[in-house]
């Protein structure tokens, strides 16, 4: 199965472009779709579940016209938006069986089955007769992915879906969805370097609503090898730095202020060599993309 998404833009009232000739191709596997907040990532996913329109541009998942045929693709999608209210007092067997039956989803005995197998793949089944006001945040993100699997959905998106979990709670989502994502196209819409880097073999950086980058995550990085350098410096002297070099990123260490710079060659002046990460790649197409905008702004 492949989704195809070809020169989509989509401008709010007021003016906000939120996606500008946007165009991706996703096939079965996981697909990072990395952007900082407000960059169009929702707006996107909104437009792929067939709940918002387009202004312009086409979506195809296979044979399917997402933008025409919105409810043949609702059969097809599992959604898990950014935030989703649950009721509090129902227990996540409840839950999950009741939205079962509202898809039609058979009696009761094959309910039970259904709804088994997905508080099992979700880690659930221990708490399954525990009430959702309960849940910590990361339970409420696995059970959120139960609801999205009803029907064995083709098409998963999950939008910001380890924003606040804790570190073993990211990690428990991670692997529910690494093995969700070996059958079905699931987009991984995040602010998050981290959760792309380590889930999706392909990846997109959307920025100001545009496609600024995309390809394979450890390809991306490879293509900046031998130009990424790092160097301690003083809070002090950063300005002479940003001003000399290509500064990419910025972080504070034991009160000493770390910065990686894109350089050709070895900038000398006490810098050190980085392999470069998605993180590289992510700070410099933003800031490059930046750059563009404002020189075309003082055109």
């Amino acid at each position: 199965m492949q989704l195809c998404i070809s020169n989509l833009s989509k401008r709010y009232p007021g003016g906000v472009q939120a996606l500008a000739d946007v165009s991706l191709t996703i096939s079965t596997g996981m697909f990072g779709l990395l952007g900082p907040n407000g960059a169009g990532k929702t707006t996107l996913m909104r437009i792929i579940a067939a709940l918002q329109e387009a202004d312009s541009g086409s979506i195809r998942l296979d044979d399917l016209d997402v933008l025409e045929q919105k409810d043949e693709v609702r059969k097809l999608l599992g959604y898990l938006p950014q935030e989703f209210g649950l009721y509090p007092k129902v227990t996540a067997w409840r839950m999950i069986d009741h939205f079962a039956a509202l898809k039609g989803m058979g009696p009761a005995r094959q309910r039970r089955e259904v709804v088994t197998q997905l508080l099992r793949k979700t880690n659930l089944y221990e708490v399954r007769h525990q009430q959702l006001g309960g849940f910590s945040g990361g339970m409420k993100q696995r059970f959120g992915i139960a609801l999205a699997l009803l029907g064995n959905p083709k098409l998963i998106i999950v939008d910001e879906p380890t924003a606040g979990l804790d570190p073993e709670e990211r990690v428990r989502f991670h692997n529910v969805l690494s093995e969700i994502g070996e059958n079905v196209i699931v987009i991984l819409s995040t602010h998050i370097v981290g959760d792309v880097s380590d889930l999706c073999g392909r990846m997109a950086i959307i920025h100001r609503g545009e496609v600024v980058s995309q390809g394979e995550p450890l390809r991306l990085a490879e293509k900046l090898q031998g130009r990424v350098w790092k160097k301690f410096i003083s809070k002090a002297d950063f300005g002479k730095y940003h001003e000399q070099y290509e500064v990419i990123s910025t972080r504070l260490l034991t009160g000493r202020l770390l910065i990686h710079v894109y350089n050709e060659g070895h900038p000398n002046d006490g810098f050190e060599e980085v392999a470069p990460d998605l993180e590289d790649v992510y700070f410099r197409v933003i800031k490059q993309h930046d750059a563009k905008k404002a020189q075309e702004a003082n055109a």
